[in-house]
């Protein structure tokens, strides 16, 4: 294992490095608390509006609209919970996609109303329009593209299908990878999937709509993220954005047309697999396969010890490696799975590195339970 070669950008990506020295510049001047008043509050304070207006722009609101929070789960949480409660006089139903992060589920909890999905993880749209269409709504919400096999939602006809109902977006997986739609009301991202410090995620919520945050508000963040802020992380997170975004265009020309030859060779290498998602609508850098009589759990402890670090199982309960409920919402094959995800340090060799090893090893695992 002398070379390693990371491949689960989508789960974190190592540092930019123009976070990096952003970062250690930001700890000896925004160490102070940003809503007082002497001279080093106030550089705080100006540092941190100086992050806020960079972070917004990525996005495509103002820096009014833009809440820093704790997380991506955080923001998700935060988001959908103060929608939920600014329309409580409309109702409690959160209607979700079956394929959301567990985030997403678990604050929309016994008031969540679940749509399926087709085999490619994309939402049957007509029966979201029809659920949120129903008495009691109060919020929709649909990841831009999931975490997990990389197919992109129709976004746009579904804010059309949402009419007067609050459209939540995850964009999670989506900011510094790919283009973000723009009809929505409210949209959470997280900072460590661009390469940005981990404990930093946006909570976006357009002008007009409404919130009620569902805890005792303080100064902070207007109560949507109470605590004292991480000033230095959040320059961090808006110098890795900023950064990204000027790569973007090469990057992910790039990651595409490498996932595009992953695709390929898995399915013409290896007997018994499944490649899952969207072939061609999807996020440029993630590819999720799945290999008939194989243990997903054998597949990522053989590969990392080839040196490839990939991910399986689901993406948001991968530490205990249950079946991803995002494959069964598709009907497709649960386990033996494996997601590949490409950073801006993946190389075309580490790529095909993988593709020349990945075949004896599935091999090997199914020799050795007699397949």
């Amino acid at each position: 294992m002398s070379e390693r070669t990371y491949l689960d950008a989508a789960s974190a990506e190592p540092m930019h490095p123009a976070a990096r020295e952003m970062l250690l510049s930001a700890v000896d001047s925004g160490w102070a608390d940003p809503v007082r008043l002497h001279h080093e509050g106030r550089t705080a304070r100006l540092l941190l509006d100086n992050a806020r207006a960079v972070l917004a722009e990525a996005v495509g609101v103002r820096p009014d609209e833009l809440y820093l929070t704790t997380s991506g789960t955080a923001a998700i949480q935060a988001g959908l919970t103060a929608l939920q409660a600014a329309r409580r006089r409309v109702g409690t139903t959160v209607v979700h996609t079956a394929v959301e992060h567990s985030a997403v589920l678990h604050s929309a909890g016994a008031d969540g109303v679940e749509v399926g999905v087709d085999v490619r993880g994309r939402v049957d749209q007509e029966a979201f329009k029809d659920a949120v269409r129903r008495p009691g709504v109060a919020v929709a919400a649909v990841q831009s593209a999931n975490h997990e096999v990389g197919t992109r939602q129709p976004i746009a006809a579904i804010a059309q299908d949402c009419g007067s109902v609050p459209l939540f977006v995850d964009a999670s997986a989506s900011v510094g990878h790919d283009a973000l739609p723009e009809e929505w009301s409210a949209l959470a991202a997280s900072a460590h999937k661009w390469g940005g410090p981990a404990g930093v995620g946006l909570l976006a919520v357009k002008k007009g709509t409404r919130i009620a945050p569902a805890w005792p508000l303080d100064e902070r963040e207007d109560g949507l993220s109470p605590g004292f802020p991480n000033v230095p992380n959040a320059l961090a997170a808006a110098a890795a954005l900023q950064a990204r975004l000027a790569e973007a265009e090469e990057l992910d020309k790039q990651h595409r047309a490498w996932i595009d030859e992953v695709r390929r060779r898995v399915a013409a290498d290896i007997p018994d697999v499944e490649v899952v998602g969207d072939p061609a609508d999807r996020l440029p850098h993630i590819l999720t396969f799945s290999c008939l009589y194989v243990d997903g759990e054998a597949l990522v402890t053989a590969l990392d010890a080839a040196g490839f670090a990939v991910s399986s199982g689901s993406a948001c309960t991968s530490s205990t490696l249950r079946p991803s409920h995002v494959l069964a919402a598709m009907g497709v094959l649960t386990h033996g799975n494996v997601r590949v995800s490409l950073g801006r340090d993946t190389s075309y060799d580490d790529v095909q590195r993988f593709c020349a090893v990945l075949p004896g090893l599935v091999r090997r695992i199914r020799a050795e339970v007699g397949m």
